[in-house]
């Protein structure tokens, strides 16, 4: 596992999460925008895939308000196609698992935005609901 240490030499704990979660290297992502190119749902994400991976890497903040790992809905398109063989969709994954856990560890429709519920394709929150609810 691989991780990234801010200016300060800070670890970045959420990219810590996410290569445990996922059991991924984030930092074997060089960027070929692949996974971006095979996603069938790209157009309704906010940032392409690898541009969220570059953000976790770099410690960017508000990586956690993004829509894209809730638009995923691990078709596993993208991993097929990586060079790296890295499975973006066990990133998207922990992501939304980190997120559930921090808003009190459930997934509340209610509070998402109108304005993303109706651009969120519907098979993104049944696959999300699917696997973070029980």
């Amino acid at each position: 596992m691989t991780i990234t240490m801010r200016a300060g030499g800070e670890i970045d704990e959420l990219l810590r999460k996410v290569e445990a979660l996922s059991s991924q290297n984030l930092a074997g992502c060089y960027q070929c925008g692949t996974c971006a190119a095979s996603c069938p749902l790209r157009g309704s994400m906010d940032l392409p895939p690898d541009a969220l991976i570059l953000h976790l890497r770099f410690g960017l903040p508000g990586v956690l308000d993004r829509q894209t790992f809730w638009v995923c809905v691990g078709c596993d398109s993208c991993v097929e196609h990586c060079p790296r063989a890295i499975d973006v969709s066990k990133i998207m994954a922990a992501l939304r698992q980190i997120s559930i856990q921090e808003s009190g560890d459930h997934l509340a429709l209610a509070q998402l935005p109108e304005t993303a519920l109706r651009r969120l394709p519907a098979i993104a929150l049944v696959a999300s609901m699917r696997r973070h609810t029980g």
